[in-house]
């Protein structure tokens, strides 16, 4: 199975350590839009407001060329600042590209409590509990 994983680029520590227990499994992964730079976004915003949202256009278009050869997304959604499987704006877009391309979408964690808690049990995704063995 081809996945694209998403999430914060707080969490693109865990990401290398999940990708291996991926490929063991004989799956292909794919990296976030920014995985090799996190924080270019931050040196954006101190150019200027104007780069910063051309940026972060260029970063949404590329996600749908990044989802759409995918089979699935994986979601990894850890603690942030005190926030339980923390989602935020940008991979929740990523979620909502997925699930209206129909691809399989899993979260490694159960969903966050917040404003979007809602749109997100509409989507329907699979909660695998850390349990990669049960991406399929």
């Amino acid at each position: 199975m081809k996945i694209f994983i998403a999430c914060s680029k707080h969490f693109y520590s865990e990401i290398e350590h999940v990708a291996r227990i991926l490929q063991g499994a004989g799956h292909e992964v794919s990296y976030p839009n920014s995985y090799g730079d996190p924080f270019a976004e931050e040196r954006l915003k101190n150019l200027g407001a104007e780069d910063h949202v051309k940026w972060r256009s260029m970063m949404m278009w590329i996600d749908e060329d990044n989802i759409d050869p995918q089979d699935a997304i994986l979601v990894l959604n850890f603690e942030k600042k005190g926030i339980p499987n923390y989602i935020g704006g940008a991979t929740f877009l990523e979620i909502y590209i997925a699930w209206k391309m129909g691809k399989k979408i899993f979260f490694y964690n159960p969903l966050p409590n917040c404003s979007f808690t809602d749109e997100l049990k509409g989507i329907s995704p699979m909660i695998i509990n850390g349990n990669l063995g049960l991406i399929r």
